[in-house]
């Protein structure tokens, strides 16, 4: 039922003047699953309350609640249609009313921590695209459906959400860098192995496809409710810079369990590096930062080492990040490995001596959907310099795309071989004296890739040349017989 409500809402924004893609359809869909999620969480606020005696104070005024503006009931427990907005009424009313009273929550709320800044932060940043109150009506009549109150249901919903954020990277466009492929975020998680009692960041979180896929890990061992509280409220950390990923984050962690998500909308290569206390650090850091991106001279001058290759910036910012004996899985691209610049070489040499980087995991073209760069996904751990380093290079019997995205099972063997660090024809080890210590070049080459070219006999050509002559001999009669 849930994925049908999904599907119909899709279709309703689809032909809205307001909203021209996947990205738009997801951040719209977000914002009003958002407000029914806070009015199922009032709900289940006021039943508590009345069982333990006590009284119970709204998060949101009744005026602006979602039984008074969305859904006004009649004594049926039917849509009160003789008191419930449409038209330009109805989008009058959310962008000159409950838009402003929103936003307002961020400057009254007692800690970034709170659903209240949480709310704040949220609609400060977003705006209604949906430019058709009708389309508005439509959509939230379809949403009052969903439910978020059982664990099966936000299990459902999860899924659907995650699959929305799938198809918006899928769709090009900026959606792209919102999304990491989810086999690729889990083989991640299985190799760092968080566990309960761990700190977790991620300072890109997107659509904080990371943290959640931790918390689906660490929820899976026994627990107690004092663990249960531990990883809703002291696990996980993420910072974001984009007003739409920190919404999609938000709603994707809440869809997944995570009631009041630690995200801070934040510019994390705004803070400088030097300022990073032993209070400020964490267990795990997982993360995929953004591709490509160039930062100005003042931005860079919060990092030891001067670059404007974003990822650079945030590689740095992990290191110091992680406290000691902490462990990281971040994906990053492949030049990396081997860049000649300055920047590069020391990033490298600082990396290598202050870490321990054990395992480097080299992914084929086409990983990352639309995204069009080879990358690699750097384990280390902090605290000891690094001595050997094990190389997987991924090799597939076929190309990754939109139709033919990478799986869980591409991934098994580098599973079971890490483990052990094992070498085959995928996998081998550099020790670090044998780099070359001016470069500390850490280029993915295999050493058991054979790369001679394997060529074909000339009869099997000729039979190929001969088959592709006889099928367009045959198209062009077919033609002829259409004309």
């Amino acid at each position: 039922m849930f994925e049908q409500i999904f599907k119909n809402v899709d279709a309703i924004l689809w032909k809205d003047s307001g909203c021209g893609s996947e990205l738009d359809y997801v951040q719209q869909t977000s914002w009003i699953l958002f407000l029914k999620y806070l009015d199922d969480l009032e709900q289940e606020g006021e039943v508590c309350a009345e069982l333990s005696g006590k009284p119970h104070e709204r998060i949101i005024s009744k005026e602006f609640s979602w039984s008074s503006w969305a859904m006004p009931k009649d004594e049926d427990g039917k849509l009160d249609h003789h008191n419930a907005l449409t038209g330009d009424d109805l989008r009058d009313f959310v962008n000159d009313k409950l838009f402003p009273y929103l936003k307002k929550f961020k400057s009254n709320a007692e800690s970034p921590d709170s659903i209240e800044y949480k709310i704040g932060e949220i609609f400060g940043e977003l705006r209604n695209n949906i430019e058709s109150g009708y389309n508005i009506r439509e959509v939230v009549n379809l949403i009052d459906d969903l439910r978020f109150q059982t664990d099966e249901e936000k299990h459902e919903m999860s899924h659907l959400y995650e699959s929305k954020i799938k198809n918006m990277g899928n769709a090009g466009r900026n959606g792209g860098e919102y999304y990491t492929p989810r086999p690729l975020i889990k083989t991640i998680v299985k190799v760092v192995d968080p566990m309960v009692g761990e700190t977790v960041y991620d300072g890109a979180v997107g659509s904080a496809g990371f943290l959640v896929e931790a918390f689906d890990h660490m929820k899976k061992d026994n627990r107690t409710t004092k663990d249960d509280d531990i990883l809703q409220h002291k696990t996980f950390y993420g910072k974001e810079k984009k007003g739409i990923a920190y919404i999609i984050g938000i709603m994707n962690m809440i869809l997944h369990g995570i009631k009041s998500p630690n995200i801070i909308h934040t510019n994390t290569l705004s803070e400088n590096i030097r300022d990073i206390q032993e209070k400020d650090r964490f267990d795990i850091i997982l993360a995929n930062p953004p591709f490509g991106g160039k930062e100005r001279a003042e931005v860079q001058q919060n990092f030891p080492i001067k670059t404007g290759e974003t990822a650079s910036l945030f590689l740095q910012h992990f290191i110091k990040s992680l406290k000691a004996c902490g462990r990281a899985g971040i994906v990053i691209k492949n030049t990396f490995l081997s860049n000649t610049d300055n920047a590069s070489i020391s990033l490298r040499k600082h990396l290598l001596e202050s870490c321990n980087l054990h395992t480097v995991l080299d992914l084929p073209g086409g990983t990352f959907t639309g995204a069009g760069v080879k990358t690699v996904v750097l384990f280390f751990e902090k605290g000891k310099p690094t001595k050997d380093i094990w190389f997987y290079q991924l090799n597939l019997d076929r190309n990754l795309g939109k139709t033919n995205p990478l799986n869980e099972k591409d991934l098994e063997e580098f599973i079971e071989l890490q483990k052990v660090q094992e070498t085959s024809k995928n996998s081998w080890k550099i020790n670090v004296n044998d780099l070359d210590a001016e470069t500390y070049d850490l280029s993915a080459k295999n050493p058991n890739k054979n790369d001679e070219v394997e060529l074909r006999e000339p009869k099997e050509i000729i039979r190929e040349i001969g088959e592709i002559d006889r099928k367009s001999a045959e198209i062009l009669k077919d033609i002829e017989r259409l004309i």
